[in-house]
């Protein structure tokens, strides 16, 4: 029987050392256990309504007191409630019918399947409680930027623990393109969400979300823990590019000036720390068009038509800027996009006579397949100076060719311009002029000769949505 009588504060102890490492208050700490021995008594009893349990965790012990109801001798229906009058008088000599009687049960007594099952039922509340503490506790840091170190690394994630030893999981699409993790190093990332469908908490952390490049400017720049200086927007191209859009609250504050540091300092920092990753930094503008205007540098932006309504905006540039504008595979419009929360469509101011002399690529179906005129024209690419005009990479990745097939469209289409004029399909003005007097000549160059060319506009290209010049 000593045995058993150890058990009680063996399972005490557990919970007080459970306490102090997962912070687990008293209040609940008492309240965990007098439900885990009221549930053990209620399966053995058929009911736990008139027992007392009184918890003492300081001492390390627990009482359990049954109350029962003094019936007449052979009247007694219910064991668990009600005692004969003979039985009462052998605790108590003065009790008489009607009166309540209350003695103390031990619960060893009950027997060693009583005990395990009360383990049993300790470990799975003591499970339950840790889940939701920790659930709570990262639930509430979403969004923060933590530091952890690298536990295991799979095909498809990273799993990370933290100082207390918690799973957190870094999945692949959430990692930066180029980041390798060795087991023991420590890694920087923000907690994404926390999932409890199973009710175990899966935390997800991020490197690739526009909020980690937030928390590490926020981490290197003291204008913006002071909030002096807010990020007003973000957005990136994990490990290639970002666009990060700043304010000032004190004029005397240069934000732009502010977060890339003397010489690049403290921006240098967090392109290390983000694999090489460019950041372009701007000053935000509540002005929706001025804000357009700067995200898409560092072209410059001829003149923009708003469609607030449709959340869309038609930007206008001279040729020499739409490749700017546009940037390598489409990413700097793109993130210009992501930035504004605007789909920009982008169009190339021409001249008229450079307009009239341009050819529909329907006029080359007997050289270039339909179905790839089709997907040219899905993305406003209508005629054949629309195509010449937009970058190489452009037309692989958004109108989804293959390398060889836009070689071989650039080749019939430019085959055709030098048909009519030798050398380069945009003749300059100094060959214009040496050669025939009506040459064709270059948007920006037929201004040079000719003083009153009426302008109109030629579409180029879409960051999203492909929409032909009026």
């Amino acid at each position: 029987m000593a045995n058993k009588q150890d058990k009680g504060p063996s399972m005490i102890e557990t919970f007080k050392d459970f306490k102090e490492t997962k912070h687990i208050d008293r209040t609940t700490l008492v309240s965990v256990l007098e439900e885990s021995f009221r549930s053990v008594i209620a399966k053995l009893f058929g009911s736990d309504e008139n027992f007392d349990v009184i918890m003492n965790p300081d001492k390390g012990d627990c009482e359990i007191h049954r109350n029962r109801v003094v019936v007449p001798d052979g009247e007694v229906q219910d064991q668990n409630k009600e005692i004969s009058l003979s039985e009462a008088q052998k605790i108590e000599p003065d009790y008489e019918v009607g009166e309540e009687v209350s003695e103390e049960v031990k619960f060893e007594k009950f027997g060693r399947r009583a005990i395990l099952t009360l383990r049993q039922t300790l470990a799975s509340k003591v499970l339950e409680l840790e889940n939701d503490a920790l659930y709570q506790k990262y639930k509430e840091r979403e969004g923060q930027l933590i530091s952890a170190e690298v536990y295991q690394t799979w095909k498809r994630e990273a799993l990370l623990m933290d100082d207390e030893g918690n799973e957190l999981h870094l999945p692949k699409q959430e990692q930066i393109p180029g980041d390798n993790y060795r087991k023991g190093e420590t890694v920087k990332a923000v907690v994404l969400k926390v999932d409890n469908e199973t009710g175990k908490p899966r935390i997800i952390l991020s490197r690739a979300a526009p909020r980690f490049l937030e928390c590490l400017l926020e981490q290197e720049v003291p204008e913006i823990a002071d909030m002096l200086i807010s990020v007003k927007a973000v957005a990136r191209i994990p490990g290639d590019r970002a666009k990060v859009a700043v304010q000032s609250y004190d004029d005397r504050i240069d934000p732009v000036g502010a977060c890339v540091g003397v010489k690049g300092s403290r921006v240098a920092g967090i392109v290390r720390e983000m694999q090489g990753e460019n950041i372009d930094v701007i000053n935000y503008t509540s002005n929706e068009q001025i804000f357009i205007q700067r995200a898409l540098s560092p072209a410059k932006v001829s003149s923009i038509k708003m469609l607030p309504d449709e959340r869309k905006a038609e930007v206008y540039l001279e040729p020499s800027e739409v490749s700017l504008a546009i940037g390598k595979g489409g990413t700097n419009i793109k993130l210009a996009s992501l930035l504004t929360k605007y789909t920009i469509d982008v169009f190339r101011v021409t001249s008229q006579t450079e307009e009239e002399e341009d050819i529909y690529l329907e006029e080359f179906a007997d050289e270039i397949d339909m179905w790839v005129i089709e997907a040219l024209k899905t993305i406003g690419l209508d005629t054949a100076k629309a195509v010449l005009g937009a970058p190489k990479e452009m037309l692989i990745e958004k109108a989804d060719l293959e390398e060889e097939t836009v070689d071989h469209v650039l080749q019939v289409l430019s085959a055709e311009f030098e048909q009519e004029q030798p050398g380069n399909v945009e003749a300059n003005s100094s060959e214009a002029e040496a050669g025939n007097s009506e040459a064709e000549a270059d948007g920006s160059e037929a201004e040079a000769g000719a003083d009153s060319a009426d302008t109109n506009t030629e579409t180029d290209t879409t960051a999203q949505t492909p929409q032909q010049a009026e």
